[in-house]
């Protein structure tokens, strides 16, 4: 693994193999959209297969109650973070379910070579799986050409398996997520030439206060970026040369073999790196390089980030509508068990000492098309409309999940080398889209916004209780809601109504740029305010000498004392704005578009007090 100290290599990490992932609909955009993996021809009886099974935790309650002490300040507990070992001892599955398990799978000629926390990792062949549950193998493809092996039918877990409430993420041939960003015109003026951007990541700390770089700069944080291709290092020195600094130390762990860079593929890892590695210049950032954003892929990192137990926090860019693993939306089957073992993991990470943050979504409230949509024959001309919703993992009770605004800064046009980007305004205002552009279906209604609404899956977690409820509707109260807090994500993509009114985007749309491919990309989207909120993380694990664990519990904690009149003003929430199903206002509060609001770094990091970046390009912003 990589020693966090010195950023060196001492030991090979592990990859996992996984063939193939969960799937449901091929949609017009390969890039950015859920795809059905293309069926090619049936798998040889005796062609080698290897898969994992997932299992719920055991006591989870007991977990649960273990995490509330972890993150109490008056508990004895208090981040004494565990181990990976110490944890599977305590709530890894029993052994009598495993060798259970493990006979039951030896029975059909398939044999268990590891086992994880939350898994076992099983070998054999394709009549194997097929004689154990039920379904022929078949080899497809998807949009980028990679192959994969899926069932043919839906797979029926032996009886151990069901028992345990085993979950198989492999061979249905489905990629449910999807990266949370967008390419925007690049007409659109230059920050230092307008208030509302492209902004680089020094822009950002100066408009949101962000500690200075004389007092924290990430040293000895490690941040993982878990995403689909690799990174190239020209670009990172460009990006980071353009304001006057050295790229951060950027290594790579590729998971089942990853993805090679392509300025294509890559466009989503080199944003998150380069907003996060800007935020903390001297954070050491790991790239668990995914070869796409299957499930089972993303398990297969999450399975080596939590066992090697090296990142500090974690940032997740992607994001897939719950709604997507139900019934409704996979021909009568439930996949919302994925959904879980995604919390599990998550818990596990939680406690030993790992945060994890992920996009909202761009999709507003709206996250999901109806299902009439995704039919063999969807009604036309419209499909239906799009549902109210949010996406995983931003959903999960475990993972910091982070909406975005439009940010107005300073701008001087008589002074064009002026860098002042000090602070003027926000919204969170949606843009209306002529089309369905993230899924690619004829669903009506769709928008560009701040993704946020209440969960189908995760009871309300005791620390949004913190915070006024007067905002929410009545399902809110009982359920888990996003976002919890924001900061600047952008608007007015290609597809907004309102291009087709007057060919120009509202006023007061924001956007940052990254480089990539040799060129400078105007980019738009919630994978832009999550790595910015990690680098910030950075910065306060670095002020606080350890691990935050679950940062939720202090988000609240902070909002619901500058509510009671704490003195330390965090969260800037008398923001306006609309993400096409609920509303933020300038009265302020927690609400389902911006969360908490949006943050004063410094602030947030260490109370008041603490030196604030200053102009970019200076001492305190270089």
């Amino acid at each position: 693994m990589f020693n966090s100290r010195t950023g060196l290599r001492t030991g090979r990490l592990r990859e996992l193999t996984l063939l193939g992932a969960v799937a449901s609909i091929a949609l017009a955009s390969a890039a950015t959209a859920a795809e059905r993996a293309v069926v090619d021809s049936s798998v040889v009886g005796e062609q080698a297969v290897e898969f994992n099974v997932y299992l719920p935790l055991r006591d989870r309650d007991g977990a649960e109650a273990l995490l509330k002490q972890l993150h109490d300040p008056s508990s004895a507990s208090y981040h004494q973070w565990l181990t990976p070992a110490q944890f599977k001892e305590r709530f890894g599955p029993p052994e009598s379910t495993l060798n259970a398990i493990t006979r039951e799978l030896q029975a059909h000629g398939l044999e268990v070579t590891a086992v994880h926390t939350h898994s076992l990792h099983v070998s054999g062949t394709a009549h194997g799986v097929q004689s154990a549950f039920g379904a022929p193998l078949v080899m497809a493809h998807f949009a980028s050409g990679r192959q994969v092996m899926t069932a043919a039918s839906a797979l029926k877990l032996t009886p151990s398996l069901q028992a345990a409430g085993g979950v198989i993420a492999d061979f249905s041939g489905n990629i449910r997520m999807q990266a949370t960003s967008r390419r925007v015109d690049q007409s659109q003026p230059q920050n230092r030439e307008s208030s509302t951007g492209g902004y680089w990541f020094d822009d950002l700390k100066q408009a949101y206060s962000f500690p200075s770089f004389k007092k924290l700069t990430g040293k000895g944080v490690v941040i993982g970026i878990l995403m689909e291709g690799n990174f190239n290092q020209p670009d990172m020195t460009a990006y980071f040369g353009h304001e006057l600094l050295p790229s951060p130390v950027i290594h790579t762990v590729n998971i089942a073999g990853g993805a090679p860079f392509s300025p294509g593929n890559s466009f989503e890892t080199h944003l998150d790196i380069q907003q996060s590695g800007g935020m903390a210049p001297n954070a050491h950032i790991i790239l668990y390089n995914l070869p796409d954003l299957q499930d089972s892929n993303i398990l297969s990192g999450l399975t080596t980030i939590i066992e090697d137990d090296v990142a500090d926090v974690v940032n997740m860019s992607f994001s897939g509508p719950e709604a997507g693993y139900t019934a409704a939306y996979n021909g009568g089957t439930d996949f919302t068990g994925i959904l879980n073992i995604y919390d599990d993991f998550f818990m596990e990470g939680n406690t030993l000492g790992i945060t994890f943050v992920a996009s909202s979504g761009d999709w507003g409230g709206l996250d999901v098309p109806a299902a009439a949509c995704f039919s063999a024959s969807p009604p036309k001309p419209v499909c239906g409309a799009m549902q109210a919703g949010i996406g995983s993992p931003a959903s999960s009770p475990h993972v910091t999940a982070v909406g975005g605004t439009n940010l107005i800064t300073t701008f001087n046009p008589k002074k064009p080398n002026d860098l002042n980007s000090a602070y003027v305004g926000e919204n969170a205002d949606d843009d209306p889209l002529d089309s369905d552009i993230f899924f690619g279906t004829t669903a009506s209604g769709a928008v560009w916004g701040s993704g946020g609404g209440i969960s189908l899956i995760y009871p309300k977690p005791s620390y949004q209780n913190l915070v006024s409820q007067a905002n929410l509707p009545k399902a809110a109260k009982k359920f888990r809601t996003i976002p919890d807090l924001s900061l600047q994500m952008g608007g007015c993509p290609g597809g907004t109504l309102f291009f087709d009114l007057n060919g120009e985007c509202p006023p007061d749309r924001s956007f940052v740029w990254e480089i990539i491919g040799g060129k400078q990309e105007g980019v738009i989207g919630t994978s832009a305010s999550s790595p910015e909120f990690v680098g910030l993380l950075a910065l306060k694990i670095q002020s606080a000498g350890g691990r935050l664990g679950n940062e939720n519990f202090e988000i609240y904690a902070l909002a619901a004392a500058q509510a009671n009149g704490s003195g330390n003003t965090v969260f800037r929430s008398e923001i306006q704005g609309n993400n096409g199903v609920f509303k933020s206002t300038i009265k302020g509060g927690y609400n389902l578009v911006i969360g908490n609001g949006t943050l004063l770094g410094a602030d947030f990091v260490s109370g008041p007090g603490l030196a604030v970046a200053g102009k970019p390009q200076t001492p305190s912003n270089p």
